[in-house]
């Protein structure tokens, strides 16, 4: 049986209705459960659809909930999502944001600035549809932060992180920039783990065995631009495809017997959800563009070759 890795990016809201989508399309083609991985890396968006794999795992149901259509699900994520907050830290902002910014011109002024929602919402959400009875998750799971403070990722989950239940350790993860405040664990602040990188795939080699294959689901990683973009795609997608680039050297320099996939959106897909990443309005459209999409995206033969070698043998 292969040892299965896999890395769920950052997105916003329609980027983890598109992991959720991929996740259970790779299941219903292969019967191979995303729960079962052997280790699960979650940035951002990637952080609550992590939470969701190790708690009640996905389907539908995960999904949905007991809403009673398109718009009443919609209305219970924003009522999740965006919870307004008068603006916290504004001390540490000056300090660790906007002073950082002016010695070093370029996104940093932005880290820890004023926004005018908090994360509360889905530390709550997490705490009480996925985190379970424990704080953390029996199987190896990491939450990918940005400690505002001292301005490098931190890896929840991990020996050499500070010790944060799975609630905190999301919101934290989920932090956006502008978009939400930072979020506070015993004293430090955190933002969303994509300031660091998308994806940090590279986390994966702190597994003690190596893998044979890690599946990076990555959706804001496109590696070439589409037709009809948004001005802010290409800034999106170079950063993340840059990152992720190098995290894939490093991970084939140390586990050469590894396979690596990974999945971006189609640009059919990215129509509906790069309108506005973070619009709940956009998850379930986006959820099942996906889908459609990877009816025929699954079927390309370096996609399915990979998933036959590794995830087929797990059925039996």
């Amino acid at each position: 049986m292969s040892k299965i890795g896999l890395v769920l990016g950052g997105g916003g809201v329609t980027g983890a209705a598109h992991q959720i989508a991929t996740l259970l399309a790779i299941e219903a083609a292969t019967g191979w459960d995303a729960a079962e991985a052997d280790v699960v890396i979650g940035t951002s968006g990637g952080a609550v659809v992590s939470a969701m794999l190790r708690g009640p795992g996905l389907s539908i149901e995960t999904v949905v909930g007991d809403s009673e259509g398109i718009h009443d699900y919609s209305e219970r994520l924003r009522s999740i999502v965006f919870r307004r907050g008068w603006p916290r830290h504004l001390r540490s902002w000056a300090r660790h944001g906007l002073l950082r910014g002016i010695r070093h011109p370029g996104l940093s002024f932005a880290l820890g600035g004023p926004a005018p929602f908090r994360v509360d919402g889905i530390a709550e959400w997490t705490e009480s549809d996925f985190q379970g009875a424990t704080p953390w998750p029996t199987r190896p799971t990491v939450i990918v932060a940005y400690d505002l403070e001292h301005g490098h990722r931190v890896a929840f989950g991990t020996e050499e992180a500070p010790d944060a239940s799975l609630a905190d350790a999301v919101a934290a993860s989920c932090a956006v920039p502008l978009v939400y405040q930072p979020h506070l664990i015993d004293g430090r602040l955190y933002l969303d783990g994509g300031v660091a990188s998308g994806t940090s795939a590279d986390l994966i080699l702190g597994n003690p065995d190596p893998l044979d294959l890690v599946i990076v689901v990555a959706p804001m990683a496109l590696p070439h631009a589409r037709p009809n973009r948004h001005f802010y795609e290409p800034l999106i997608d170079r950063a993340g495809s840059a990152a992720l680039e190098e995290e894939i050297e490093r991970i084939a320099a140390i586990w050469p017997h590894c396979e690596t996939l990974v999945l971006t959106p189609s640009h059919q897909e990215l129509e509906e959800m790069r309108a506005n990443p973070m619009s709940p309005d956009g998850a379930i459209p986006s959820f099942f563009h996906t889908l459609r999409s990877l009816r025929s995206g699954l079927a390309d033969p370096e996609v399915w070759n990979v998933l036959e070698r590794h995830l087929l043998r797990r059925v039996a």
